[in-house]
């Protein structure tokens, strides 16, 4: 039987959606997928394009690749643009002349961002905010500016200005509307968030009319609005909103809406037999849906009708809870109390900046809608509760207070939810869907982000789906518990209080007092963890030994052969040549593996037992300390040459670098951390990828938080801007020792403030504003620690009693003889399991 042919027109998220369902489909063999995108490149996230400005590269947004289209048979082309469709021969052509047929024709041509008619609007350093080539330009544009103005307060414009302000420009925002967002809030909303995000330091400028852009007296251009007043700006990015993508339906005979968008059916189908249109282009009901949760909805549609099934798209849910600007926005359902008869109940708190509004029916038994900025944890509930039209529970106007402290939550809780509720729109992931997950296996959110791919999106929804999966986990009788382990009914957090109020020294006090057996792999670790952060003994002392793993026993970090790698701190990636002469004589002496590190370090491997305490002997003779390399702490301070060397710098990066790396240097926490320090806002040092950012500005310093690499890279969170050295040092006192008394066992700081309640927000009161009262405690708590540092490593070899565990074995001085290696690119490395079979020649060992 030979395959039906789809043409998918359009290669954007919602395209790639539709093909991805395709592929995933029982019937996926009996289609041949064919897609033309006239973008340069297959499809991306534009929902995370701000991302782009605070470190994520173009790999990263990308949600597919050649690779995979291939692997699954789907045929693309890349910038290339169909403009003729031939009805009658069911045929389309493109723009290079290329001529396909096709059984069914899909239309996801998406949208493009609407300019508004301004003279003036067409000069260079005018740009519009919507592929990655926009991304690109604003890029390069902001290298010659200093002042950016974004035109449009809606979410795309916000998201643009936050794009303006981490390229370092002075940004303004300029609406039309007499608020921001006008769409989504109500005037109270706009109004608050307008005074967050001006606290920010952005510009917002609304009721503006541009009438020209002329060239500027201190800036390149000049805008002039109607009510006499202007504004200077190097940069212009026009986000007034979008117009869908028609021209092909257009120009081609297929129906249109009086304000444009192809016009579609319960199916998704076009006036047109045979062919569809779905997204941002498509107009059903006289609307267009500006979501990719809508057009993931109509994909769905499009796929189930040539499929034979009966699915409809009857309208969808536009309520959306994002953070713009660091601020948490939400808007559900009929956010501006439009209809009949509907009530209002609000609740303002002008000293923690929050607002939140529910519009209730006439008789107050049903939620209309709600608008929450400043604090958004009701948005999933109150969705819910619109959404699956379900009756409110009494005083409904408590879900939007402030919970007394001791007092029961008001609401309604998971159970009351129907199994069709959706969870998940980004992915249309259901309330059932995450119990039948539960029910199959899945125990925990790793499982059930695999299982289902709830929470991959936007990651709006993982609050409510991980209630849906304990409370599932709880009816089928398993215990939802956060105790540490077997042996300690505490979680991690708990511990840590325990340990710091009572002020327990030694694992074996605090399991006579708090816990019961001898302690395993889990607790000992995490404890003697906790031990070493607040009292920062000696790690191998007797109050910590037998509680680390391999590494920490051994100070190094154990390879897969069996030896140990040799990393000692560089500060700041400063090292003399002096210095650098020891470290290759040292590698050259005992015939070590020698690699520069992505922390600006540089790795030995290779190091047998016995010899660590010789190497570190000679390396601690020369000046150096250990770098912490096989702990729980602080690793590297990674920084650019600054204002020392770089003609763009404008602080002593190296300098800062260096005084942070001294002074938080073997501090003991969670996790492993890692500190990144920028002479500009060009990045060089990549700080905003790092779990402490600092990039300097004209004014001080700007801090970023709790960002990492590795498997699940987060870009850190902008924490306060233009510090003094002082205020820089008291800050990251603070947000380091919080995390280490509230974090879980093994949490990297991202992790942790996702799932801080309250967020960055909360983590700005404690620690600038000093919610808990609790700043110069952790201030405190740092002092003791950094006070209590010193070089294990020194220590150790300082002691004959420390040094008899640095053997291989326990009754013979003799080295590991079981090693073996060959040579590559001029070093040695440790022989595969294939080349020892075929008895590949060793490199000779220095003994």
């Amino acid at each position: 039987m030979s395959k039906q042919r789809i043409i998918v027109v359009g290669n954007g998220m919602v395209g790639h959606k539709f093909i991805d369902d395709v592929v995933k489909s029982e019937k996926a063999d009996q289609y041949e997928v064919i897609t033309f995108s006239e973008e340069p490149r297959l499809a991306y996230d534009r929902v995370k394009l701000s991302s782009y400005f605070s470190g994520s590269s173009v790999d990263d947004l990308m949600l597919t690749s050649e690779e995979a289209y291939q692997s699954n048979g789907v045929v693309y082309t890349l910038s290339d643009k169909v403009v003729e469709i031939d009805h009658d021969a069911q045929t389309v052509t493109t723009a290079s002349g290329r001529v396909e047929g096709y059984d069914k024709l899909i239309l996801a041509t998406g949208s493009y961002p609407f300019v508004p008619p301004i003279p003036g609007k067409d000069q260079p350093h005018c740009l519009v905010y919507r592929t990655i080539e926009d991304l690109e330009a604003i890029t390069e544009s902001a290298k010659q500016s200093k002042t950016g103005v974004v035109v449009g307060g809606g979410l795309l414009g916000l998201e643009a200005a936050n794009a303006l302000q981490n390229l370092g420009l002075d940004t303004h925002v300029i609406e039309f509307a007499p608020r921001l967002m006008a769409v989504q809030l109500d005037e109270g909303g706009g109004n608050l968030l307008r005074r967050k995000i001006e606290a920010m330091g952005v510009s917002v400028h609304t009721e503006k009319n541009t009438q020209q852009i002329v060239a500027g007296d201190e800036c390149r251009y000049r805008m002039e609005f109607a009510d006499g007043s202007h504004l200077d700006t190097d940069m212009i990015v026009f986000s007034a909103g979008i117009r869908p993508q028609d021209e092909i339906a257009r120009n081609n005979g297929i129906d249109i809406g009086e304000r444009g968008g192809i016009v579609i059916d319960n199916f998704c189908r076009t006036s047109v037999e045979d062919i569809y249109a779905i997204g941002e282009c498509a107009l059903w009901d006289s609307k267009i849906f500006g979501l990719v949760a809508p057009g993931y909805q109509m994909a769905k549609v499009a796929l189930s009708h040539i499929q034979g099934g009966d699915e409809q798209f009857t309208g969808a849910d536009m309520s959306t809870k994002l953070k713009l600007l660091g601020v948490d926005v939400a808007s559900i359902g009929d956010a501006h109390a439009r209809t009949p008869g509907a009530q209002t109940y609000t609740y303002e708190d002008g000293v923690k900046e929050v607002y939140k509004r529910m519009i209730v029916s006439e008789d107050g038994k049903k939620l209309l809608g709600a608008v929450l900025v400043g604090e958004a944890e009701a948005y999933g509930t109150l969705q819910q509760i619109c959404v699956n039209n379900m009756d409110l529970p009494a005083d409904p106007e408590q879900m939007i207070l402030p919970q007394v402290e001791g007092g029961a939550s008001v609401g309604m809780g998971v159970d009351a939810l129907p199994d069709t509720a959706q969870l998940c729109s980004c992915l249309d992931v259901s309330k059932g869907d995450i119990v039948e997950a539960v029910q199959g296996g899945c125990t925990d959110m790793g499982g059930i982000k695999s299982c289902t791919g709830a929470t991959t999106g936007c990651g709006g929804c993982t609050a409510l789906v991980k209630q849906v999966m304990d409370n599932e986990l709880e009816n089928l009788g398993i215990e939802v518990k956060n105790d540490i382990c077997e042996h300690f009914a505490y979680s991690r957090v708990e511990l840590a209080d325990i340990i710091r109020v009572k002020k327990i020294e030694t694992f074996d006090e605090l399991l006579q007092s708090h816990g019961t057996g001898l302690g395993c792999e889990i607790c000992k670790p995490a404890i003697g963890s906790i031990l070493a952060s607040y009292w920062n003994e000696y790690v191998l002392s007797d109050n910590l030994v037998g509680l680390q793993d391999t590494n920490d026993i051994y100070l190094g970090n154990m390879q897969k052969d069996g030896t140990y790698s040799v990393v000692p701190r560089v500060a700041g990636g400063e090292i003399t040549p002096d210095k650098l002469i020891v470290l290759g004589e040292v590698a050259k002496e005992y015939d070590l593996y020698t690699k520069i590190t992505g922390g600006q370090r540089i790795d030995l491997f290779g190091a047998q037992l016995h010899q660590l305490p010789e190497i570190w002997r000679k390396l601690v003779d020369a000046g150096f300390e250990t770098g912490h390399a096989y702990g729980k702490s602080l690793r590297t301070v990674k920084s650019c040459v600054g204002n020392t060397w770089c003609r763009y710098g404008v602080q002593d990066s190296v300098g800062m670098a260096i005084a942070l790396e001294d002074r938080y240097k073997g501090l003991r926490s969670p996790h492993k951390i890692k500190f990144a320090v920028s002479g500009c806002t060009r990045e060089c040092a990549e700080a905003q990828s790092k779990d402490i950012g600092v990039i300097a500005t004209e004014n001080g310093w700007n801090l970023y938080v709790c960002g990492n690499g590795g498997m699940r890279p987060r870009h850190g969170d902008l924490f306060a801007t233009d510090l003094d050295d002082e205020t820089l040092v008291k800050y990251i006192d603070r947000v380091l020792m919080f995390y280490i008394r509230t974090a879980d066992r093994l949490q990297r700081t991202s992790v942790w403030l996702e799932n801080l309640e309250g967020g960055l927000d909360y983590l700005r009161d404690v620690v600038i504003n000093d919610k808990l009262n609790l700043g110069q405690e952790l201030e405190d708590e740092m002092t003791h620690n950094i006070g209590k540092y010193q070089c294990e490593w020194k220590t150790t070899i300082e002691s004959p009693e420390k040094l008899k565990r640095f053997s291989h074995f326990i009754n013979a001085a003799e080295p590991d003889s079981s090693l073996a290696y060959v040579a590559e690119r001029g070093q040695k490395r440790p022989a595969r399991e294939e080349e020892r079979k075929n008895q590949i020649p060793a490199v000779e060992l220095a003994q």
